[in-house]
């Protein structure tokens, strides 16, 4: 399967990965290092220094499930 091959695992191609033994897997939103002003931005809200404080507590409060449930 190459990157152009449709969506049919409802995983998009973009969002797939191949490992060193060819294995192919699925990145989630959380597989990448997020700041609070990534999060606040990633939920509409402007990285205002209230809105990055909200984002930076639920990091601390969720970790990766509270980009998880923001970017799947």
């Amino acid at each position: 399967m190459d990157d152009n091959t449709p969506i049919i695992s409802g995983t998009p191609a973009a969002a797939r990965t191949v490992d060193a033994s060819g294995n192919r897997t699925a990145r989630t939103g959380a597989d990448q290092e997020w700041t609070a002003e990534d999060l606040a931005a990633a939920e509409g809200h402007d990285p205002t220094p209230g809105n990055v404080r909200k984002a930076q507590q639920e990091l601390d409060e969720l970790g990766p499930a509270a980009i998880e449930r923001t970017v799947p």
